[in-house]
């Protein structure tokens, strides 16, 4: 994977006509002082004034060029990091679309978010800076000192010294801000994170009143993200008063020395002037080198935070095995752990056949999401094998196995579009495949009673449709793309059981040979599953049917008559 500066690459001729036109913008300015001290020592005391109005005309020439020059270099420059910008940024989406979920737990989606956005932004804000300020700056710092040593050496060493304690100064500066600079985009993502609790999580908070809390608890990111921006910005704040100050130190030593020379009969007056012109220009080239070097302070760490992502190396490869079995979904020996310090599923062995129904029961925590998860291949199983359609998982091409499953998750989410997008979600469905999942997924009924049907608009995270109206939308979501693989993790939990009952029947009726994977706390909907796996602590306690269960599983068996009664068991 290419460095983030490597994405200039494909603009290098643009940034080299760039570099040019600068060149000459800066030639042009440095003609100037030596025009203007010939108008003063040369013309001026010849009295005719033709010669000082061509020579006067010629410096507007000169300035309206060198105006013209940096004008056109600039919007040249702009192109080029808007540009750079939008590639790096797709680029870094792509990859960040690629990282597995323990790279994306890693990294944390707070984290991910403000290098899409604020580093990328960063980096284009010193691309630019650099192309603009950081070319011609360089320029007219070594022209003017090479032409003040040629018209005077000794007023030139005094320029010598001064531009030599700014820049050590800005080294120094910059040295020092750039770890600054990096703590503080690491407080940014804390901010951030806490942003999107709060916006995903807002009506539990209102509900809780626990409004003070977060607010205190913003309060606290927020605060400790502007200490540290305070204290790369404290660093950094040194760097343009200490430069003015050498600057009118500079001014003083010039004009001090100057005028001894002249006095003594060593340079002309209008020299002294020239070389006025030009350590201001210097000193203010100078400054603009320390705006740069800012610029780059925080560009580079956002560059290596972005470098990262980037480089992150693909945590999934796809394996070479010739290893088979006659299971459609299963698992050989599974153990997975999302941090390493305790087994998050252990030893888990199953298997069921193309067309069943595997059902999974447990407490929370015990594990039920992470096999569905290991499954899907979101995570890679620490130990033993887990089966998919016959072949090891990890034989399978993401985009093969995406295509296998169709899932509702626990906490899923829905779009702000239409009902007709939500359901065919970016696949371009005919609209008849997606009626048809929605009369499966008992979504029907209330989708012909929304003004304008399947074009009837949903909110972001459905906030205008009701719990159970959203989960059938997600059901009909999954069964759109008509999957071999239907995984209903909680699918139901905001159903009544007579819409419960009809859903996990219409599945069956109208996909026969779907393999169905339900994850539920009602024992209703798991009861006429082939396969009902029982989950503790990461463990399977007991498997096999309804009937094996009630009789060898006593939590199995609780649960079944605390929920359907006796006479119904």
């Amino acid at each position: 994977m290419r460095t983030v500066l490597g994405y200039l690459k494909p603009y290098r001729l643009r940034v080299a006509c760039g570099v040019l036109i600068k060149f000459a913008a800066a030639v042009l300015e440095l003609i100037l002082p030596l025009l203007l001290a010939h108008v003063i020592d040369d013309l001026v005391p010849l009295g005719d004034m033709g010669p000082i109005w061509r020579t006067g005309g010629v410096m507007a020439a000169v300035a309206f060029g060198a105006i013209g020059c940096n004008i056109t270099a600039n919007r040249m420059a702009a192109w080029v990091s808007m540009e750079m910008t939008r590639t790096l940024r797709r680029d870094l989406y792509e990859q960040t679309v690629r990282l597995s979920c323990a790279q994306m737990d890693r990294f944390s989606v707070s984290s991910l978010v403000s290098r899409l956005t604020n580093d990328t932004y960063n980096v284009h804000q010193m691309v630019d800076k650099v192309q603009r300020g950081g070319i011609r700056a360089p320029m007219l710092v070594l022209g003017g000192l090479t032409l003040t040593f040629l018209l005077e050496p000794v007023l030139a060493l005094v320029q010598l010294c001064v531009c030599t304690a700014t820049f050590f100064t800005i080294y120094r500066v910059t040295r020092r801000g750039i770890p600054r600079y990096a703590a503080s985009q690491a407080a940014v993502d804390t901010v951030v994170r806490i942003i999107r609790e709060n916006a995903s999580g807002v009506r539990v908070i209102k509900a809780l009143g626990c409004q003070g809390r977060e607010r205190r608890r913003f309060d606290e990111a927020n605060a400790a993200a502007r200490d540290r921006e305070s204290a790369a910005g404290g660093v950094m704040a040194a760097a343009n008063p200490t430069t003015d100050f050498l600057l009118n130190v500079g001014l003083i030593l010039v004009v001090l020395v100057g005028a001894l020379r002249v006095q003594e009969g060593r340079m002309a007056s209008g020299q002294i002037v020239a070389f006025l012109s030009y350590f201001t220009l210097i000193q203010t080239a100078t400054l603009g080198v320390s705006k740069t070097f800012l610029r780059i302070s925080k560009g580079a760490a956002s560059a290596r935070r972005i470098e990262q992502v980037l480089r992150a190396p693909m945590d999934q490869p796809v394996i070479a095995s010739e290893a088979a079995s006659s299971a459609e979904l299963g698992m050989q020996d599974v153990s997975f752990s999302y941090l390493g310090v305790e087994q998050d599923l252990s030893a888990a062995s199953f298997a069921i056949r193309r067309g069943q129904t595997l059902g999974i029961l447990g407490p929370t925590g015990s594990g039920k999401t992470t096999l569905v998860s290991l499954l899907l291949r979101l995570y890679d199983a620490d130990e033993g094998t887990v089966w998919v359609g016959g072949a090891d998982v990890r034989t399978r091409q993401r985009r093969e196995l995406s295509g296998r499953f169709g899932v509702v998750f626990q906490n899923d989410t829905l779009l702000a579009g239409t009902v007709y997008e939500n359901i065919s979600f970016l696949r371009r469905l005919p609209r008849e495949e997606v009626e048809r999942a929605a009369r499966t997924a008992q979504a029907w009924e209330f989708i012909t009673g929304m003004p304008g049907g399947l074009d009837a608009a949903v909110e972001l995270r459905g906030a205008n449709l009701s719990g159970g109206q959203r989960q059938r939308l997600l059901v009909a979501r999954a069964l759109a793309g008509r999957p071999p693989v239907l995984v209903l993790d909680s699918a139901d939990s905001a159903l009544d059981y007579r819409t419960a009952s009809a859903l996990h029947a219409a599945v069956r009726r109208e996909f026969p040979d779907i393999t169905l994977v339900v994850i539920s706390e009602r024992i209703a909907s798991l009861r006429r599953a082939d396969h009902i796996l029982v989950l503790e602590e990461g463990r399977i306690t007991h498997q096999g049917s309804h009937e094996e269960l009630m009789k060898h599983c006593p939590r199995y068996g609780r649960m079944a008559r605390l929920q359907m009664g006796e006479e119904a068991v």
